[in-house]
């Protein structure tokens, strides 16, 4: 366990000011539909009661929506709770769980809590590289984790190069697609992975209900998995592991299917001006598909990451470093408007007095 380093959330407060904007974490600034809101205040009248051990208001309205069959849906405390279950059933002591440099960082914690060895495939240009996971296969390989989009550079690999990966993998090795993000994507050649779910036994997708739906509060997820994969998780889940209000609130959430609409079009438009603007000040952004951008910072850029994330916080803003050693990189939430204006306005002051600063 000495192996583990424990997960570290994105920062939440700035000393001195009361109320930052908050854009550490990937949540929806816009905040849940007002339907998903409604439903969680009735969920008060039922607090005294057990929810639903079978979840099947949650799982039809989620089989609605996606076109799935409830039956193969599983929900949980968060999609992170999923992938532990399916990591507890499927991986042990001595075997190996595969994962790309970028990777849900639970993902890791998960497989070392079942003493299992953790391998790592580099990525090519700032994307999962299918041909060095499959690289790494070996007889010991039991579990591949794929976050698809990738966190934190906000990519994803088409459903053809999925397909590819999961088409190299022997039998008896799971493919695990974390779809965190998923609802954000817009692209057309990118594809989840539910149909590869029920046309194989190996197959599993989780997502989440923190991310587009607005919900990271109340801690729910779901996931697809075929049939025998299903019975082996259901045998080790606790009876109660999805909360009532969390799932009735989240059944209201996926049935709004225009608010959601909305939340993607709002992403995405933002997504562009704010690339548009970083660029120009001579910023790297790594293009993304998700709620959040990567700014890599140019060797002989005039600041550093450790220098932004400074000057946001003094202005408020709570970024997320994620650079490591190299102080090269800050990811950042898409946030409202007003916030997403708020990060644009300081990086341009900021970037403009260091050019004046040396000139």
């Amino acid at each position: 366990m000495l192996k583990i380093q424990p997960y570290t959330q994105g920062a939440s407060e700035v000393p001195g000011v009361a109320d930052p904007i908050k854009l550490s974490s990937n949540e929806l600034s816009c905040g849940p539909s007002p339907a998903a809101l409604n439903a969680y205040r009735d969920a008060a009248a039922t607090l005294h009661r057990y929810p639903d051990g079978a979840q099947r208001v949650l799982r039809d309205a989620i089989a609605a929506v996606y076109d799935l069959n409830p039956a193969n849906i599983v929900c949980g405390n968060g999609s992170d709770e999923l992938i532990q279950l399916v990591t507890r059933a499927y991986v042990g002591e001595g075997d190996e769980v595969l994962m790309s440099a970028n990777c849900f960082l639970m993902c890791r914690i998960h497989a070392l809590a079942q003493g299992a060895d953790v391998v790592i495939a580099p990525e090519n240009e700032d994307r999962v590289n299918v041909d060095a996971l499959l690289a790494r296969v070996t007889d010991r390989t039991r579990l591949l984790t794929l976050a698809n989009p990738n966190n934190p550079t906000g990519t994803y690999i088409s459903g053809a190069d999925v397909l590819r990966l999961h088409q190299g993998l022997p039998d008896n090795v799971i493919l695990l697609l974390d779809g965190a993000y998923a609802e954000f994507v817009t692209a057309a050649d990118y594809d989840a992975g539910a149909d590869l779910v029920l046309s194989n036994e190996n197959v599993v997708m989780t997502r989440t209900f923190s991310k587009i739906y607005g919900l990271s509060a109340l801690r729910i997820g779901w996931a697809y998995m075929p049939d025998a994969m299903l019975d082996a998780v259901h045998r080790i889940r606790t009876p109660f592991n999805a909360n009532g209000p969390a799932m009735a609130t989240a059944a209201a959430a996926v049935r709004d299917t225009a608010y959601t609409e909305k939340m993607r079009q709002h992403n995405a438009r933002s997504l562009e001006t704010i690339s548009h603007r970083l660029s120009a000040l001579g910023l790297h952004v790594v293009p993304s598909v998700t709620n959040f951008y990567l700014i890599r910072f140019p060797e002989d850029c005039l600041v550093s990451a450790r220098d932004a994330n400074l000057k946001l916080k003094a202005a408020g803003i709570i970024p997320r470093p994620v650079g490591g050693e190299n102080d090269r990189e800050l990811r950042i939430t898409v946030g409202s408007d007003e916030a997403n204006e708020s990060v644009l306005q300081t990086f341009e002051s900021f970037m403009k007095a260091a050019v004046t600063k040396t000139a």
